[in-house]
């Protein structure tokens, strides 16, 4: 049975929510309705382009949304971004006996103003260290509680004021930019004014070219 207007309707908006790229494109008004409509027929496989044309442009480009992008470039351009070179993503298994095995070396790190995150995930735990502090970590744990390392990474961290933390749609806009470039994002934390993306080395020029763009 094909599908009616209004369920064509739907599903283009909940695709266009769920691609903020193309999203913010329609809002700004710099998007041509035409090209954006065939890459979501293709997508959604659906024939029904006039319908799709048809959904794009009604697509919502209210003043709420313009007072939102407003607020979030106003925080963008109060911020800056820094980069950390040769990270690595040491994933262990989830339980007490771990933690404890890796407190005093955690501690050490931090004391000596050395790169150490520690992010509990739910089937596990995940420390960002420098890579030479791979081994320092690695050799308190027993065998089996390693999972896997991770080398040649970068941090980027976009630092903002303290209003960052109320300004609906900021980490969603910069993860857009970064999808844009095709740029895959290993790890992503935000946390008080600092917005952190892991990224493969290779990545870096471009992801900073990008981020750097956005804060303008």
């Amino acid at each position: 049975m094909p599908e009616t207007a209004p369920s064509i309707a739907k599903r283009v908006r909940e695709y266009l929510d769920g691609h903020p790229v193309l999203a913010d494109a329609i809002r700004s008004g710099v998007a041509n309705h035409s090209a954006v409509a065939r890459r979501v027929s293709e997508d959604l496989g659906t024939p029904q382009t006039e319908a799709v044309i048809a959904a794009c442009r009604r697509y919502p480009r209210g003043r709420g949304q313009s007072l939102g992008e407003a607020s979030i470039r106003r925080v963008l351009r109060k911020s800056r971004i820094e980069t950390r070179t040769k990270v690595a993503a040491i994933t262990v298994s989830q339980g007490a006996d771990v933690l404890q095995r890796l407190g005093d070396v955690v501690e050490e790190l931090l004391d000596e103003n050395l790169l150490c995150r520690v992010i509990q995930v739910s089937r596990g735990t995940v420390i960002l260290v420098d890579e030479d502090s791979v081994p320092r970590v690695t050799r308190h744990l027993r065998e089996g509680q390693l999972v896997g390392v991770r080398r040649n990474l970068i941090e980027v961290a976009v630092t903002g004021p303290e209003s960052i933390e109320e300004t609906p749609g900021l980490l969603r806009l910069l993860t857009g930019v970064l999808w844009s470039q095709q740029i895959n994002i290993v790890e992503a934390l935000s946390c008080y004014t600092d917005t952190i993306f892991l990224l493969d080395r290779d990545d870096m020029a471009a992801a900073t070219t990008v981020l750097s763009k956005a804060l303008s």
